[in-house]
């Protein structure tokens, strides 16, 4: 979970166990494919000035020594700084551990090291991969066709989208076109864990795509996975996973049951916001399969050397060679430029290298595994606090853009002047929303209100995207070097657009894995005016609202009576008592972000009565948009009011209507809760 200012958590929450064309064949064959070159080869007659491609610097030698020495360097005094507890990195290098250390503590309180054979982390949506390798063995057995309706292997019924079911394959590439969900994703009470089947059951979410159309991040879709493998298996999803994939590979410190064993608790890393802070409660994830895992960084490594072997480690098969070939390749991919899908691992920038992967996060733990797939190589690092301003993210990324960097360099990139660079760059000016957001319930707001990217182009074409920022938490600028790719200027991050019918259907770049990315928002849900309204109609029934008492106080204060009388006079105080209403309900959603940012948990069940308050006073604030617009009427026909009183009534119902605007198309009322 990757994580706006105040929309900081509520980010991170839809973020969640994220790991993190024209489609790729529209679906992919289930014969193994060959890998596909991450960016298309230039038409010479578009581009100018292109240089001859360099060969590579030579790397480091990537040995234990080496790694050790580069690794010490860079996590102690990261974590040091970051406010973070501990982490653990483990490297893999042909079929055997290269390195693995901790760093920092385990526990805090106690000053328990952290052993990475034994001390176990939450690796967060990396426990996908597991669930994915699970599906696989099930196809590999032919109890899953990857292209059949899912409904053919569940006790209820997901419903087609513009006639067309949901596949397999488009849940392991994340495009069955899901609404994101956030409703007791995690919770702390186990008495509040349901049990799989049912949560899936009673919570299917809105679809907002086309199945297989369009990359939008799902832990629901992932957890549907991970139930169809229980169904089909015939065993619980924990049991199989126990059963079949750690047995067979020693993974004696790892487990998606929660809570945590008994025999397994004296082994688990203690999960904290920052360092500094009280220790947080073991989390438990409700869509097990998406994010339950926990595992110690011994354990991934099996994993790891597994996946790198296609399958095999030490004798032992959890996968078949051409099962493992098929899952590690291109299903997917959503912009021609850019990684691709693969069956539930994803593509990642490698200097020209094949790297898949993955991220996870919970509130308190937070992780990335790497797989060099023709090097032989992989990396796992996992820290058991988010740190100060999400500092744990920032190590990572520059842990894998370092490790890559120096074992495996780049070629000096060839840097065409695209011609059309100026034109193309206008085309792409907009509001964008993420492709991985929630259309059923409130947390809409973070999407369309707060969450909206701005492009922008300049004369020369550079494209600058407010929404994707370098560590540095500056925007990035990128340059087109083909038709529509780009390349960072000043960094190496590639930007890629799907053009539809001559206009951006969908930008992405391969800072963020190939599971969402950023749409052209609709004219009406716009921040360009929504966003100016807001603070318009916000800032008009604020002060008509505390100008009501004020003047009250005053003509108190001079003894000067009311003038109104009658209908004008109760059409003026209920006009002003809908504008307290509304501040109030700004005021309650205000208070319950602020919650959510410091408990992620407060998006939950349990928060279902506040939010149904919130929402009623919303609603009396709604039905009472009826007074100021009554109110303005009155006043426009009166003969003998001010041309104040006029101006005032005529914006006071303007602004109370837009609220209600706000209200019903943000979503912050609804029939049920869900979101």
């Amino acid at each position: 979970m990757k994580p706006l200012s105040k929309m900081g958590a509520l980010a991170a929450l839809l973020m969640a166990l994220c790991g993190f064309a024209p489609p790729a064949s529209q679906t992919a064959p289930t014969t193994l494919a060959p890998s596909v070159p991450l960016a298309p080869s230039l038409p010479s007659g578009h581009a100018a000035n292109a240089s001859a491609a360099q060969a590579a610097a030579p790397g480091h030698a990537l040995t234990a020594e080496d790694v050790s020495a580069y690794v010490d360097g860079l996590i102690p005094d990261a974590i040091n700084r970051g406010n973070v507890a501990g982490a653990v990195v483990v490297v893999v290098k042909d079929g055997q551990v290269l390195f693995e250390r901790g760093y920092g503590f385990a526990d805090l309180k106690a000053r328990r090291p952290i052993d990475p054979e034994t001390t176990m982390f939450r690796p967060g949506s990396v426990s996908k991969t597991f669930t994915w390798t699970a599906v696989m063995q099930q196809v590999e057995q032919g109890k899953i066709d990857l292209d059949a309706d899912v409904n053919r292997y569940l006790d209820f019924k997901i419903p087609a989208y513009d006639g067309k079911p949901i596949t397999m394959r488009n849940l392991m590439t994340h495009s069955p076109g899901f609404s994101d969900q956030a409703r007791d994703l995690i919770v702390t009470d186990p008495k509040r864990l349901e049990p799989l089947g049912k949560l899936l059951k009673e919570s299917i979410p809105a679809r907002i795509f086309p199945p297989g159309t369009t990359p939008a991040y799902s832990n629901y879709g992932a957890s549907l996975a991970g139930y169809i493998v229980e169904r089909v298996s015939g065993e619980p999803f924990n049991d199989y996973v126990a059963h079949h994939i750690f047995a067979p590979l020693g993974m004696a410190h790892s487990t998606f049951v929660q809570p945590l064993p008994a025999a397994l608790k004296p082994f688990m890393a203690t999960g904290y916001k920052v360092a500094s802070a009280p220790a947080g409660p073991y989390e438990i994830v409700q869509l097990a399969p998406a994010g339950s895992l926990a595992a110690s960084g011994g354990d991934m490594a099996r994993f790891m050397i597994a996946q790198l072997q296609d399958g095999e480690f030490q004798g032992q098969r959890i996968l078949e060679a051409r099962t493992a070939q098929l899952m590690h390749s291109p299903q997917f991919r959503p912009v021609a430029s850019l990684p691709a899908m693969d069956l539930g691992f994803y593509q990642e920038p490698g200097n020209g290298h094949r790297v898949i992967g993955h991220a996870g996060d919970v509130n308190n733990f937070h992780s990335d595994l790497h797989l060099y797939l023709d090097d032989h190589v992989g990396l796992f690092v996992s820290f058991n606090s988010a740190g100060a301003a999400g500092a744990a993210h920032g190590i990572r990324t520059s842990l894998f853009k370092g490790f890559t960097d120096r074992y495996f360099p780049p070629s000096p990139p060839q840097e065409p002047t695209w011609t059309t660079a100026r034109a193309d760059g206008q085309k792409l000016v907009g509001h964008y929303v993420m492709t991985r957001r929630s259309d059923s319930g409130w947390l809409r707001l973070a999407s369309f209100l707060l969450g909206q990217g701005k492009v922008t182009a300049d004369k020369d074409g550079i494209v600058t995207i407010s929404t994707f920022k370098s560590l540095a938490n500056q925007p990035k600028h990128w340059r087109e070097v083909g038709p529509f790719a780009y390349r960072e200027v000043g960094g190496d991050s590639r930007m890629g657009v799907a053009m539809k019918n001559g206009k951006p259907a969908l930008i992405m770049t391969d800072d963020l894995p190939p599971v969402m990315g950023l749409q052209p928002v609709s004219p009406a849900m716009s921040a360009a005016w929504n966003l100016p309204l807001f603070y318009f109609s916000l800032a008009v029934i604020a002060v008509a609202a505390l100008m009501w008492p004020l003047a009250a106080i005053v003509r108190r204060r001079y003894g000067h009576s009311f003038e109104l009388t009658g209908r004008a006079a109760t059409l003026y105080r209920l006009t002003r008592l809908v504008c307290v209403i509304d501040l109030a309900c700004v005021g309650l959603w205000l208070w319950f972000l602020t919650y959510a940012e410091s408990d992620l948990q407060a998006a939950s069940s349990a928060s279902d009565g506040i939010l149904r308050l919130i929402q009623a006073v919303g609603l009396v604030g709604a039905v009472g948009a009826l007074a100021p617009l009554a109110n303005a009427a009155l006043v426009l026909r009166s003969g003998d009011r001010s041309w104040w009183a006029k101006v005032s009534s005529v914006l006071i119902a303007v602004a109370c209507v837009a609220a209600v605007w706000f209200l019903f198309s943000l979503k912050l009322i609804t029939l049920h809760i869900a979101y």
